[in-house]
């Protein structure tokens, strides 16, 4: 059975780069679950993580691949106990008067935040772990969903040590 696999990838601020590592996993067959990038605290340099269900054998051919890739500096695996990750979600839930109290108590059991509300909706935000995530969703369910969006998932490995450590 496939696992869930988390990579940290430290890559030069190119345009494409992440199109050409979107298409080495499309040329491969594998199946990329979520993918985030952004800045990190180097000039010119992204962190793209990835989260990709496979076998082990065909993570470290992932991993292999990716270090290829010119523009990639760097490639980490973020083993679950090793690192922390979370993941943004953001939704609209029917809500009017009546129902306003019981979504918002909701929200706060799992220290989500109201960021908007409208006579017959709320907007709730929540970041966490992707099974927090989704465990608020079944509890808000009952009361409807309307819109949600989630943002793929960011790790960082716990611990003192920087993913690149020839920082000047």
């Amino acid at each position: 059975m496939a696992d869930l696999h988390t990579l940290s990838v430290l890559t030069l601020d190119e345009p494409g780069i992440l199109v050409r590592i979107a298409g080495m996993f499309t040329r491969r067959g594998f199946s990329i679950q979520s993918i985030t990038s952004g800045q990190t605290e180097v000039d010119g340099v992204n962190r793209i993580t990835l989260v990709v269900e496979t076998d082990e054998m065909p993570i470290e051919q992932i991993t292999k691949q990716l270090n290829k890739l010119i523009p990639v500096l760097k490639v980490v695996r973020q083993p679950d106990e090793q690192s922390v990750s979370r993941a943004l979600l953001m939704v609209k839930v029917s809500a009017d008067a009546a129902d306003r109290p019981q979504v918002v108590d909701a929200a706060a059991l799992f220290r989500a935040r109201v960021v908007d509300v409208s006579p017959d909706s709320v907007v709730i935000e929540a970041t966490g772990q992707p099974s927090k995530l989704q465990a608020l969703l079944e509890v808000l369910e009952p009361f409807g969903i309307r819109e949600l969006i989630e943002s793929g998932v960011v790790a960082m490995s716990r611990g003192p040590k920087p993913m690149l450590s020839n920082r000047a």
